[in-house]
């Protein structure tokens, strides 16, 4: 969505089309799993599955494309979307699209709270799970038909992501192919990223957890003082008619 108040045209047309653009990467996502996974399908049924991913990778072309019209300042626009752009210029990596399905993310984020430790949870698990899954598909698509790939079946495919998007990287399983180097790569950075970013939340959670603590201990400091000073101030009122009457008269 456009953050710039006077790029209301842009936020319009985002706003509008956000969920049917959510939908559409959902159903790709879905029918290239289909395509990578479906290695028994008919001729025909992977001619449908290949039409469709190009149908919709055309549909967030021209959604680009759009945006960029709709756009007052082209080059900021261009700037703050280089990954829409990436990927609608290159339809090698065109499956990193279902990335769209953050927007998801942010509409439950929406009703769970304002709590920032709570969206970013929210942003990284869903994404995590988002890069994991479809770079797993594309790391498969790209070394199984090469005959020195060591990931062949998904399983390995998810292996490979697990140990990669961790960086604890074993070994046991890497790409030979140019394509699937490339997914390696973006994993890798997308790995490092995501750890950090989980790193802040634990800190966070720390800190909150540290800070609630103290605020409590403290107020509850000021509570006893304020008990024993009014206990104080009592005891001085019940001994003064008391000094009073022993005094000589």
């Amino acid at each position: 969505m456009s953050e710039n108040p006077d790029e209301g045209r842009l936020a319009g047309w985002e706003a509008r089309t956000e969920w049917p653009l959510t939908g559409l990467a959902v159903a790709f996502l879905v029918a290239y799993a289909w395509q990578v996974l479906g290695t028994a399908d008919s001729p025909a049924v992977r001619w449908w599955l290949e039409v469709w991913l190009w149908v919709v990778w055309g549909v967030f072309a021209v959604d680009y494309l759009i945006r960029l019209g709709l756009a007052r300042r082209k080059w900021r626009f261009v700037w703050r979307h280089l990954f829409d752009l990436v990927v609608v210029a290159l339809p090698m990596v065109r499956q990193l699209r279902a990335l769209r399905l953050v927007t998801v993310f942010k509409v439950i984020n929406r009703r769970v709270g304002a709590s920032l430790r709570g969206q970013v949870g929210i942003y990284v698990g869903g994404t995590t799970l988002m890069v994991a899954f479809g770079a797993a598909l594309a790391v498969l698509d790209a070394e199984r038909s090469d005959p020195n790939a060591t990931i062949t079946p998904f399983g390995d495919a998810l292996w490979w992501t697990l140990t990669t998007i961790s960086t604890v990287g074993y070994g046991d399983r890497y790409p030979v192919t140019t394509e699937g180097r490339l997914v390696a790569g973006a994993l890798m950075v997308g790995g490092i990223a995501l750890l950090g970013v989980v790193t802040g939340v634990i800190a966070s959670w720390f800190v909150e957890k540290i800070a609630g603590a103290e605020a409590s201990i403290e107020a509850s400091t000021k509570a006893e003082v304020q008990a024993l000073r009014e206990e104080i101030a009592q005891l001085r009122a019940d001994l003064r008619p008391r000094a009073q009457d022993s005094e000589p008269r």
